[in-house]
């Protein structure tokens, strides 16, 4: 294992990371709000910090193999997103424990957009600023993972669309070398904050608000400067500004570059995963918007519709933004959006949950099985569009499903033991391991009142939802660590 060359990366991205403690200082300068100090001291701890662990080995360039891989993909997240929680640990207001800055912190970068604060609005602009930021850069990271590098190390949802691999996107890298490949996915990235930000703009949001905004949702975080969420500007056109960017940001990024290179919006309706993405949330609208209708939650069709639309496309790409509280929407449709979560958004997005190809998949595999028993000589062979899909792929699929469902029983159980409601435990964890946010119970505003023991359980659920489990679960099988 090369330890030293590891050190020397995680020290440039710890010295980088420092930097972005700078722009919420900047805000506070300009808002005198005295959250700056804070800011300005993690700076100087992370740049020292980054140094330490850089300089001594900034000789060691040797490549990296696969193993080195795995374990700098989970150190990216658990080292960036402690040294995110060092500023919140010395605000004055709020005044965190080191569990919930810790919890706020990872909530961020994992764009999971769970929190565990109140009276949001009378925070200082400069930790407004901040919590935005990190779900801002934590999108940008996920790309850069799932696009660039998983597919390297055989792992996560973009090997459906490596190059060897049948798939709609054969050519999953896009461009020859990783850095050009991660400087067309910033552009791409930073384009439609840029747009979101003017759109929020338009639609009567402030400059600081349409900003802030704007990052939570290209990276489909769910964080909000305010504690009534989208709620608070109670305005259906920058209600539709969200759910239109929210649908951009859960298709695969890959795509996008597709269609950007070829100046064409065909390859999105020759995409399989693209179509069945679209189709589901029509059809959660749909369901919601009727459901919402007959019993008469609203008093007008379009105000219905306006809250069907909205809470089905946050809750079901895993944002989590919220203009009302749908946990006391009638009948199913509570439970109904939670499990819509688990499918997420697509391979190579910034959405949580397992991502629509591997559902897909999952039942097309089941399908293949009951025509097998009905037809046992018959050889049946799954595809993806029209191209057929290895059976390794889809024997990871439920290699994949299996740990995830692993995953999510032994945090429900840990949770139970520390005493949280059924409802509670389950919809967290459903919450954190498909970086959703909010859930239902106890959990459906703040995740405030769950103990620490309960707090450390779902960060641990939000690094393995964000890591697609097997890059996370890899660290703990004794064949990795032998020589």
């Amino acid at each position: 294992m090369q330890y030293k060359n590891i050190i020397r990366i995680l020290g440039l991205l710890v010295t980088i990371l420092s930097v972005t403690m700078l722009p919420p200082a900047l805000i506070s300068l300009i808002y005198r709000d005295g959250g700056g100090v804070s800011f300005l001291m993690s700076f100087v701890f992370c740049l020292i910090a980054g140094l330490f662990a850089w300089y001594p080995n900034r000789e060691e360039r040797s490549d990296l193999r696969a193993r080195e891989g795995f374990l700098i993909v989970v150190l990216f997240w658990t080292v960036l997103a402690s040294f995110s929680a060092i500023p919140l640990m010395l605000l004055d207001q709020p005044n965190l424990s080191v569990a919930d800055a810790f919890f706020e912190s990872f909530s961020g970068l994992t764009t999971t957009g769970a929190t565990i604060l109140t009276k949001i609005d009378g925070l200082p602009h400069a930790v407004l600023w901040y919590r935005q930021q990190l779900q801002w850069l934590g999108g940008m990271g996920i790309i850069v993972l799932a696009v660039a590098v998983l597919p390297m190390l055989g792992v996560g949802g973009m090997q459906l669309y490596r190059a060897e691999t049948p798939g709609p996107v054969k050519d999953s890298k896009m461009t020859p070398r990783i850095a050009d490949t991660a400087k067309h996915l910033w552009f791409i990235y930073l384009s439609l904050t840029i747009a979101c930000s003017i759109s929020y703009w338009l639609a009567g949001m402030s400059g600081f608000d349409a900003i802030c905004h704007a990052f939570s949702t290209i990276a489909i975080g769910g964080f909000s400067t305010h504690d009534l969420s989208m709620g608070y500007f109670d305005s259906p056109l920058i209600n539709f500004v969200c759910v239109f960017f929210l649908l951009i940001s859960g298709v695969n990024f890959a795509l996008h570059f597709a269609v950007v290179h070829s100046k064409s919006l065909r390859a999105y309706f020759y995409d399989p995963e693209f179509k069945v993405f679209i189709s589901i949330q029509i059809a959660l609208t749909l369901l919601c918007f009727t459901v919402l209708m007959s019993v008469g939650v609203y008093e007008t069709g379009f105000e219905a519709f306006d809250q069907a639309l909205f809470q089905s496309v946050s809750i079901s790409t895993t944002a989590g933004f919220a203009t009302t509280s749908f946990a006391e929407w009638p009948t199913l449709l509570p439970i109904l959006l939670i499990f819509s979560s688990f499918i997420g958004g697509c391979a190579g997005s910034t959405g949580g949950g397992m991502k629509v190809v591997r559902v897909v998949l999952l039942y097309l595999q089941g399908l293949r099985e009951l025509n097998k028993l009905v037809h046992p000589k018959a050889i049946f062979t799954i595809k993806l569009g029209n191209k057929a899909l290895p059976n390794r792929v889809v024997e990871a699929i439920w290699g994949f499903f299996s740990a995830y469902a692993a995953v999510f029983v032994l945090c429900m159980l840990a949770l139970l033991a520390a005493g949280v409601d059924d409802i509670t435990a389950f919809t967290a964890v459903a919450a954190c391991l498909n970086n959703l946010g909010p859930g239902l119970g106890e959990v459906a505003s703040s995740f405030a009142s769950l103990g620490d023991s309960s707090k450390w359980v779902l960060i641990l659920a939000m690094l393995f939802g964000r890591l697609e489990i097997f890059t996370l679960l890899v660290l703990f099988t004794p064949a990795f660590w032998r020589s």
